[in-house]
């Protein structure tokens, strides 16, 4: 079976999570789209060169036409502005609605069967938009910032316990950012909760941490964010529908009544595999957890309010 793999969007996420896929041997093509002519063509090329050396067989092509992701089985969303100084949420929400809004309606006629994964912040929000614009069916239409997110706390529960980050176990709700809900109960150590071997205090400042990652990185960098861990955070999930692994991840997932919510894209554990989203798992969630998650959501059901009385969608 041949599998292709399309990115929309050759910036330096979706370039570094190509090149991830590119060295697991996930597909047999990929096909790299952007507005900008040649960047996504030298990209590829530097790409598809690279393969002979790894001994991986995969097609890598650059593209500035819409038409070369028919066939897709995935395509990947990471076009976007990032927010810059002096712009409000909404000025960010129209901006980056006016970059998925017409990629999503491309992905419906010219792949559409495909999954959609989109990456694009603010995440949440612009998952749900691309789940109305296109209509597929809310298992083929999801976000990656849970996998992201963990992968930071993950790392940081490493750093301050002196283990290995492979026996670190971590799951998050909600959304990406501020509004992210802990979950260190069902977080672990090879098995053993987080609680029975971190105080309050250490799983609080890990919280604040994960939760300001990417602006960490922002501030380090000065021009520019994140790329190499959102990369490999989109090529787990990848991995988990190429290979039909069904992985239980975390994920932006449009919500049909589930932890009481309708209408919503946001955080929840998922069952990932060829299909897509092909479970929502529901936690039993403390008291103090489930006002978090509602705090969570609630903000998110805000700013769609706010873009449908915008007319932005």
């Amino acid at each position: 079976m041949t599998v292709k793999i399309a990115f929309a969007g050759a910036g330096q996420v979706g370039a570094s999570a190509a090149l991830e896929a590119v060295n697991r041997e996930l597909c047999n093509e990929i096909i790299l789209i952007d507005i900008i002519e040649g960047l996504p063509q030298g990209k590829a090329l530097d790409m598809y060169e690279s393969t002979p050396i790894k001994g991986v067989d995969v097609s890598v092509k650059g593209s500035n036409k819409w038409e070369d992701i028919r066939g897709s089985d995935i395509v990947v969303v990471t076009a976007g502005f990032p927010r810059k100084p002096g712009m409000s949420r909404l000025d960010l929400l129209k901006s980056n609605i006016d970059i998925v809004k017409p990629i999503t309606q491309q992905v419906k006629q010219q792949a559409p069967e495909s999954k959609l994964l989109i990456v694009t912040n603010p995440l949440d929000i612009m998952t749900y938009v691309a789940a109305k614009v296109t209509g597929f069916p809310r298992n083929r239409v999801f976000g990656m910032a849970g996998v992201l997110d963990t992968a930071r706390f993950r790392t940081f529960v490493a750093m301050e316990l002196g283990v290995s980050v492979r026996d670190v176990q971590a799951i998050l709700m909600g959304g990406h950012g501020d509004s992210m809900v802990p979950l260190p109960r069902y977080s672990s150590v090879s098995g053993i909760p987080l609680t029975e071997l971190m105080t309050e205090e250490q799983i609080g400042r890990i919280v604040k941490r994960t939760r300001e990652g990417g602006g960490e990185i922002v501030q380090l960098l000065k021009t520019g964010s994140a790329y190499y861990a959102p990369g490999a955070a989109i090529v787990d999930m990848l991995e988990a529908m190429v290979r039909d692994k069904k992985r239980v991840l975390p994920a932006c997932a449009y919500l049909q009544g589930e932890y009481g919510y309708n209408d919503v894209c946001a955080g929840v554990p998922v069952l990932l595999g060829r299909d897509g989203v092909e479970k929502i798992l529901e936690l039993r969630l403390t008291v103090e957890e489930k006002e978090l998650f509602k705090k969570s959501v609630d903000e998110l059901q805000s700013a769609i309010t706010e873009i449908r009385t915008a007319n932005l969608l």
